[in-house]
């Protein structure tokens, strides 16, 4: 994570919230494709486990709002999963044009093919994988996620600075287990401003950032504060209307994440 000296320097970075999901359905290759084109600094998933132990970029447990499919995640295999369609339910673009189409690249998502698509990228860029909880699989989640990374060779980073990878999470449990696993991992806490403020969640699993809503942050703009007087950097999320890219450029935060990576980065250059 960049230190915040840096990101008010600059202004803050962009993360692809699912990709570019109000342009592309949500946690498909088209999406996040779209998202570096239009040159995110980062890209957001979901994960979870399959029942024959694979990592797949969903975020509701079951797959019924963003799938041809019906089912819960957990207790379906990937080859099963992999039936669905995942691009048919976007509406696409609103204003008619030819992209509206479902876009080629709309089927299940694998963790693998994502963190491969990243890396391969020409430029670098980090992704922001958060694991859900409470799931069937527990602890297995992150540990199956831990050996994924370190697979591709980026589970320890010199540096938590120049690290490809960020784990979130609003576990705190979950994260804990990140960081005594793999210590140069950034990772997140995400929720609400009671977990920063009046408690020490934070502090006692290790997160190097915090994650708070845009509404949370709007109601407690002092969370910046709070978190680089800590030695943390702020992750909001999920920012899309103009007066709150505003908002978090002008308050510190040091990521955005966003549902239209293209016009929040057109913003913060314009302001």
């Amino acid at each position: 994570m960049a230190a915040a000296d840096d990101v008010v320097a600059e202004h803050p970075f962009v993360v692809a919230h699912r990709g570019a999901s109000f342009d592309r359905p949500e946690h498909t290759l088209a999406a996040y494709d779209l998202a570096l084109q239009e040159g995110a600094d980062g890209v957001e998933c979901d994960v979870r486990l399959t029942s024959d132990g694979h990592l797949v970029c969903v975020h509701d447990r079951r797959v019924d709002r963003t799938s041809t499919g019906a089912g819960l995640v957990s207790e379906m295999t990937l080859a099963q999963l992999q039936n669905f369609d995942y691009g048919s339910w976007h509406n696409g673009r609103p204003d008619g044009s030819p992209e509206a189409a479902t876009p080629r690249g709309a089927g299940l998502l694998t963790l693998d093919a994502l963190v491969a698509m990243v890396l391969d990228w020409h430029r670098p860029v980090k992704i922001f994988i958060e694991t859900k909880h409470p799931v069937r699989y527990g602890a297995l989640v992150e540990r199956k996620l831990l050996v994924l990374l370190d697979r591709f060779g980026i589970a320890s980073p010199a540096s938590a600075t120049r690290s490809r990878a960020v784990v979130m999470s609003f576990s705190a449990a979950a994260v804990w287990r990140v960081r005594r696993a793999a210590p140069m991992l950034p990772t997140v806490l995400l929720g609400s401003a009671a977990r920063y403020l009046r408690g020490s969640a934070a502090t006692t699993v290790g997160a190097t950032a915090i994650g708070p809503s845009i509404a949370t942050l709007r109601e407690y703009p002092e969370l910046v504060d709070h978190a680089a007087a800590r030695g943390r950097s702020l992750y909001c999320w999920t920012v899309d209307r103009d007066e709150d890219v505003d908002f978090c450029r002008d308050v510190g935060v040091a990521w955005i994440a966003t549902n239209q990576p293209a016009r929040t980065k057109a913003r913060l250059r314009a302001g």
